[in-house]
């Protein structure tokens, strides 16, 4: 849990102590239904972050199949050039 929060410098007195807070607003009751809340925020922020970087790495790849392939000259043409 605390890998978590480890980029809060939260430690366990602290966590402890807002996990009492959150009881203590919420209730017994709504804890499931907020956990079940933010499992589903959480999982749904995966997926669309995962599609924007599908949609990126596809424009990307495109981009890269519609560029021309570097023309190589070949000695008598620079020869010709000169």
């Amino acid at each position: 849990m605390n890998e978590i929060f480890a980029f809060l410098n939260i430690g366990n007195t602290e966590l402890i102590i807002i996990l009492v807070i959150i009881l203590l607003l919420f209730g017994a009751k709504k804890l499931p239904e907020l956990a079940r809340g933010l499992g589903k925020s959480m999982q749904e922020f995966k997926k669309a972050s995962r599609e924007v970087e599908d949609n990126f790495r596809d424009a990307i790849n495109e981009d890269e199949e519609r560029k021309p392939a570097p023309k190589v000259e070949s000695k008598e043409e620079k020869e010709e050039q000169k």
